[in-house]
């Protein structure tokens, strides 16, 4: 398996990390991308990347963390033959909306950088998928990428999709209240989904309320497996795959 959404770079792991990559090793995982949201994180994630042969990293500029970033502080890592992709990026409307309009020029510079050096996107988007969409559909067939935590609906999921981009699961479909993110996964062909944890962050059930980890991925992977009724191993096999054909980086 491999978890395509991970933040291991962050001061929740600073006392474990090794338990916890060896703790994904028995849950047989076999890589884990490291996401980066600002300089800080982002150099992390390249040494975490270094340190560890599972470990990949992408960086990027979170729109939650627009202060004190700049665009171009990422540039210079993108040609690291262990940086995957560029993010998390995008736009977040649920948290902050003052400051809207330098949200989506920060976003579209990172997407004129997938698009120049032909690296996948990781997108965040929350109360937000349309003001993302808008700004990525310009660029339909130059860049590609995974909408991270998908969180809207079933007609945005097919929108994401004609634009050439995945779906990210993570956690949250293993809650008892998510009939929308149910109904996307029995809609749509497992060959645009990725599966992710987003550690720390939204931990599966039965650890819901608990920190998240690589090691909890079979968790999502078992609940996609239960509402398309298809083995486990189906799920792993293909996901696994559609994180080749989008993470062209990844070694396999």
């Amino acid at each position: 398996m491999i978890d395509t959404h991970a933040h291991l770079n962050i001061e929740d792991f600073d006392q474990d990390i090794n338990e916890v990559i060896e703790r994904a090793k028995q849950a047989k995982l076999s890589k884990i991308i490291v996401i980066g949201m600002d300089e800080a994180s982002n150099k992390k994630a390249i040494e975490l990347a270094e340190t560890y042969d599972l470990i990949y990293a992408t960086v990027g500029i979170h729109p939650g963390y627009l202060l004190n970033s700049n665009v171009s502080s990422i540039e210079k890592f993108l040609s690291h033959p262990k940086v995957v992709a560029i993010g998390e990026c995008g736009i977040d409307l649920y948290w902050d909306t003052s400051n809207v309009l330098n949200q989506k020029a920060i976003f579209k510079q990172q997407i004129e950088l997938s698009e120049k050096y032909q690296l996948p996107l990781v997108i965040h988007t929350r109360n937000s998928f349309t003001e993302a969409y808008d700004l990525i559909k310009p660029f339909k067939g130059k860049v590609t990428g995974v909408f991270h935590c998908f969180s809207s609906n079933l007609e945005d999921a097919k929108k994401a999709i004609d634009l050439g981009f995945y779906i990210g699961i993570d956690g949250p479909i293993t809650f008892k209240k998510n009939d929308v993110l149910k109904e996307i996964i029995e809609a749509i062909d497992l060959k645009h989904i990725l599966i992710e944890t987003d550690s720390p962050y939204m931990a599966p059930t039965p650890y819901r309320g608990k920190r998240n980890e690589p090691s909890y991925l079979p968790f999502i992977a078992e609940k996609i497996a239960e509402i398309k009724h298809i083995s486990v191993d189906e799920v792993i096999h293909i996901t696994k795959m559609n994180s080749y054909k989008l993470f062209k980086k990844l070694e396999g």
